[in-house]
């Protein structure tokens, strides 16, 4: 790794020393503050105020593309620095991503005339894209493209959404966010299926790690990529038998990875388990997508919730948990509490996927409630930690 000048590390402030930094800590904050808005919008307590599009559009973007890609720039910027051994974006630069993402953020709740809000907004993903395809082409890392060519999908998916947002279409507005769910559920996959198993052979001590199956691997991300493909083109937003089929590509086959690295020591290591179930929710989504397209369930956004919270943020909150810890040189054992963080958040997921068609309201404010909880929790325990330099005194 290139070596980093100490004063001029020392120089910058905490915050801004690597990604993870600014971007899990504004990222969870958002997600803290993101649903009960929601939930005042959904019940008249905010008075004429709409942000851009309506209170649906926002949320339905928001929770994706704000909250989502906030975790993945801050994950991936840090990542991208262990991947070529070079220094990862930092100081200024860094700073005024963060700023540009907020800037959307305001932008979009606020209201803004779209001339100011689209191009904020169409600035962020590809700012993201290009830092993390300029590092890794200098060092021609090539089995790490995939993961840049992803991200840029979900900067289309994004133009997508401001599209239908700028001509007032909402099917286009649909299309595009569903997109991006599909999309990182790709990432997810692309991502998971390298750092669980490894996580869980060290967390478990065990002397080799479960060898990967390319073939499986390229099958999942192939059926997430084009799932999304078929919600950006409009038939997924259709019953079809022959999407069914589709979905069943990345649900079987994260099952059978899943199930490839399960042990039952994971039980007992609160930084593995809920990596384990995220994964879950990650293969249970598109089985319940292919349910829908064949007839058996009546509601496709159960599925959708069951990716975007059990396993988008499930994934989200045992990732940057662990992550955070690592990069900030502490040991690797989560604060006590995180355990019932995690276990909120699945509570949570259960509770919109499973309880909702059963209990109604009380299930959907069962898991705002557990949302909101497992996220206060994390920056009750983690907040400052992100604003602190690491232990060892290293860079970073």
């Amino acid at each position: 790794m290139q070596l980093l000048d100490a004063s001029r590390e020392l120089a910058i402030r905490p915050i801004w020393r690597l990604g993870f930094r600014p971007f899990f800590l504004f990222g969870t904050a958002f997600a803290l503050l993101a649903v009960p808005l929601w939930l005042m919008a959904l019940h008249g307590r905010l008075g004429p105020w709409q942000p851009a599009g309506g209170w649906l559009a926002w949320h339905r973007h928001e929770m994706v593309f704000g909250f989502g890609g906030a975790i993945i720039a801050g994950f991936l910027l840090t990542a991208v620095q262990n991947w070529t051994g070079t220094p990862g974006l930092r100081g200024r630069a860094l700073a005024s991503l963060a700023l540009l993402w907020l800037a959307a953020r305001l932008a979009w709740v606020l209201g803004a005339p779209l001339a100011l809000l689209i191009p904020l907004e169409l600035a962020f993903l590809p700012w993201v894209a290009l830092v993390l395809g300029r590092s890794l082409w200098r060092v021609r890392q090539r089995n790490n493209y995939p993961v840049v060519l992803v991200l840029s999908l979900l900067a289309a998916a994004d133009a997508l959404v401001l599209w239908g947002l700028a001509v007032g279409n909402d099917a286009l507005q649909r299309q595009g966010v569903l997109a991006a769910l599909w999309l990182v559920a790709a990432l997810m996959g692309l991502i998971g299926g390298r750092v669980i198993p490894f996580f869980t052979q060290r967390g478990l001590g065990r002397t080799q790690q479960i060898k990967a199956w390319p073939w499986l691997d390229w099958t999942c991300l192939a059926g997430s990529v084009l799932l999304a493909a078929s919600f950006a083109a409009g038939p997924g937003l259709q019953q079809s038998p022959w999407l069914a089929i589709l979905c069943l590509l990345p649900g079987l086959g994260n099952l059978l990875r899943l199930a490839r690295w399960y042990d039952a020591g994971i039980w007992r290591v609160t930084l593995l388990w809920p990596l384990h179930l995220a994964f879950a929710w990650l293969a249970l989504a598109p089985l319940g997508l292919a349910a829908w397209h064949l007839g058996w369930l009546a509601n496709p956004s159960l599925a959708q919730h069951a990716l975007g919270v059990g396993a988008m943020a499930g994934l989200i909150l045992a990732m940057i948990a662990r992550v955070s810890l690592g990069h900030s040189g502490r040991p690797l054992e989560a604060p006590r509490a995180m355990g019932l963080a995690f276990a909120l958040l699945n509570l949570g997921a259960v509770a919109r996927v499973l309880l909702m068609p059963l209990l109604g309201t009380l299930a959907f404010w069962l898991a705002a409630f557990c949302w909101m909880a497992a996220f206060a929790l994390f920056l009750r325990y983690y907040a400052v930690l992100l604003c602190t330099p690491r232990l060892d005194g290293r860079p970073g």
